[in-house]
């Protein structure tokens, strides 16, 4: 039993390895996502009845096992297939939140238990860094939500929040060592205080940090989920949780200096500066003897049936006017004309990583058509057309000249340097990092003001009439 439990683990450790492979392309994320599931079922149900103690008891209570896995997949399916896409970055929070809230109550259910094995303080250090690290990770990926879904649209900065965040660490770690090393004559209450504390802690880390930040903590959370269920693991001694844990940490926090990378910034410089907050709050040169220049539909419709090539910027703008099938379908008239048309990524563009991929995946459009700003910024020179589609921040050309400005040294889609720039936008409000964009006042660009889905519809029937 016990080698054919191992076997099953292994397996399923191949498989979580073959799905976070075939992740890295959008063309791969579907399959990769199944095989990672089953990967999942495998290890789940090998758990339940492969798996003995040293006592030789078996899990047992398949029942309620079996029913509480029911509830959450229809409850996991029915968010999945019911979640808009502008949602997406709220549910990926919530998932996170969910899976460190799973750790932090499996060690406080085995705290009791080992407090009578000889060999307590490693098993116990496990145990309060699952729970340390579950709480941290669901209060914070609560805060995270609410300021994805606009439930918190002040932000709240206590005064010397660094300080007090720091006090908050050296009492839980304090707390923690206490628990190590004293026999505490009623230790439940002691656990549930650091449970307590670690929850707070997770709630004033994520509160300071602004919306144009999200996509890292996003990234954070996730690796901070599967850090606790590693820890989670080895409290049971489940090689299976241990590995997969292992898995989504490292991946998260691979992911998470990418964003940093992205942005051209520290983990320490997101985590600790309370950037990115909107509002208009940001510094930087005021553009004060500028005006804007619209275009017209009809003239912006002339404008990309002539031209030769078309590089399409999507932001959240476009999730939120669900226009990513509008695009896709004004993108299809184009090149039947003969236009190449592209579609940019900036890695921070939207709410988490990878949101323009998902978005334009939805709609079908081809995986080779999506380049990354690596890859594309050497072309926009030789652009006629670049169409910005809700994205703000990540095109802001202050990134590369306006030492003031807090989004200075951002690795941005340089679109300022193609032949021409139309910007589709509700209005002239500025993006998530609170900061007027240059690129509006550019005598290259022409606004387009409207709702995304309308605006791009229309353009696609003026381009039918050609």
């Amino acid at each position: 039993m016990e080698f054919l439990l191992e076997i099953s683990y292994l397996v399923a450790t191949v498989f979580f390895i073959i799905c976070l492979k075939m992740l890295s392309s959008p063309e791969t994320a579907r399959k990769g996502n199944v095989i990672g599931g089953i990967g999942m079922a495998m290890a789940v149900v090998a758990t339940m009845f492969l798996y003995k103690s040293p006592e030789g008891k078996t899990v047992g209570n398949y029942i309620w096992i079996i029913a509480a896995m029911a509830v959450g997949t229809v409850t996991g399916l029915l968010s999945a297939k019911k979640v808009k896409m502008t949602a997406m970055p709220q549910m990926v929070a919530i998932f996170n939140g969910m899976g460190g809230a799973c750790s932090a109550l499996i060690g406080l259910v085995e705290f009791p238990g080992s407090l009578d094995d000889p060999s307590k303080t490693v098993g116990l250090s496990a145990i309060f860094a699952s729970i340390i690290v579950g709480s941290v990770t669901f209060s914070g990926s609560l805060i995270a939500y609410a300021k994805l879904n606009g439930n918190i649209k002040k932000d709240i900065r206590l005064p010397y929040y660094n300080v007090l965040n720091t006090l908050l660490i050296i009492v839980i770690l304090g707390l923690m060592v206490c628990l190590l090393l004293h026999n505490i004559d009623n230790p439940p209450p002691w656990i549930y205080l650091l449970t307590v504390i670690s929850l707070i802690y997770g709630v004033l880390f994520v509160f300071p940090i602004g919306g144009a930040d999200m996509p890292v903590v996003i990234a954070w959370l996730n690796s901070l989920s599967g850090i606790a269920a590693m820890f989670a693991g080895y409290i049971y001694g489940n090689l299976g949780m241990i590995v997969c844990g292992i898995l989504v940490g490292a991946s998260g926090i691979i992911l998470t200096v990418a964003m940093c990378n992205a942005m051209n910034r520290s983990l320490v410089n997101v985590f600790f500066t309370a950037f990115g907050g909107g509002g208009g709050r940001g510094s930087g040169s005021t553009i004060t003897d500028k005006t804007v220049k619209e275009i017209s539909m009809s003239d912006s419709a002339v404008l990309l049936y002539y031209s030769k090539s078309v590089v399409m910027v999507p932001g959240y703008g476009l999730a939120v006017a669900q226009a990513q099938h509008a695009l896709h379908e004004l993108e299809t008239l184009l090149e039947k004309n003969g236009v190449d048309v592209t579609y940019a990524i900036h890695p921070v563009a939207g709410r988490m990583p990878g949101h323009m991929n998902v978005l334009l995946a939805e709609a079908k459009v081809e995986y080779d058509k999506l380049i990354e700003m690596d890859t594309i910024n050497p072309r926009f020179p030789n652009t006629d057309v670049v169409i910005v589609v809700g994205a703000n921040d990540v095109v802001n050309p202050a990134a590369n000249t306006d030492p003031s400005s807090p989004i200075y040294g951002m690795p941005i889609l340089e679109v300022n340097k193609a032949g021409k720039v139309i910007v589709i936008k509700r209005s002239m409000a500025a993006g998530y990092a609170g900061i007027e964009n240059h690129l509006f006042y550019d005598t290259k660009t022409s606004m387009l003001f409207g709702d995304a889905k309308k605006v791009i519809s229309g353009l696609a029937e003026e381009v039918k009439k050609f």
